[in-house]
């Protein structure tokens, strides 16, 4: 079970110092938004660049982005350990996941709210995650949808299918009051923004939300 504490809840004129809250944390988990896929606007991989050279927690790249073809191999090449590009907005699926894992970054396929995830299964064995959107993606604080767990659970079984291994990530809304039924769906990866850098203690959060999602998840008990 892995905590990737969301950025986007952080203090951005403080972002080295915001990571350094969370010296527990698996990942820091950054979105990057352009204002055309998603109606927010963020930062890029300057950003990402200068949070690399500060942190040693490993950046999970959010790239709800139009064109990720494009952009995306360049926060791999900076550095990035995860890179999660949008079904929604890629063309070339496989040759970009191909290309990011030549570059030394995870790949990972993301999916909003709406758009199913079965017709990517094919695409498995060229990925090292796919993200469920549990909120429709553009803005952080948003109330957890409670009708994508249907989705992690399917998700779970396609790579339990597949036989690869790929994680399963859960992004928005993950909080002590949802993290459980997320791992109990089959999540293995949560992204938690506002729960954490919301929190007095936002390293405590993060082991907390570890153990509440170890306790339920029924990977956890299978190991």
């Amino acid at each position: 079970m892995q905590i990737s504490p969301s950025l986007l809840a952080a203090d951005w004129a403080r972002l080295a110092d915001e990571a350094a809250r969370v010296p527990d944390a698996d990942w820091l988990h950054f979105d990057v938004m352009d204002g055309h896929f998603v109606p927010n606007l963020t930062a890029g991989l300057s950003v990402v660049e200068s949070l690399l050279a500060a942190t040693s927690i490993p950046l999970d790249c959010h790239l709800m982005i139009a064109d990720p073809d494009r952009w995306a191999p360049g926060y791999a090449e900076a550095g990035a350990a995860n890179v999660t590009f949008h079904a929604e907005a890629v063309h070339a699926p496989v040759r970009l996941a191909r290309t990011l894992r030549s570059l030394g970054a995870r790949a990972g396929l993301a999916v909003n709210p709406a758009t199913p995830i079965t017709p990517y299964a094919d695409l498995l064995p060229d990925l090292d995650m796919v993200l469920l959107m549990t909120v429709e993606p553009g803005f952080g604080g948003q109330r957890f949808l409670d009708m994508v767990l249907p989705k992690v659970a399917e998700a779970r079984e396609l790579v339990r299918r597949s036989g690869c291994d790929v994680w399963v990530q859960v992004d928005g809304g993950v909080s002590e009051d949802t993290i459980g039924r997320c791992a109990e769906a089959g999540a293995n990866v949560f992204v938690a923004g506002s729960a954490v850098f919301g929190a007095d203690d936002p390293d405590r959060m993060v082991r907390t939300l570890r153990e509440m999602a170890t306790a339920a998840s029924p990977l956890a008990a299978s190991d």
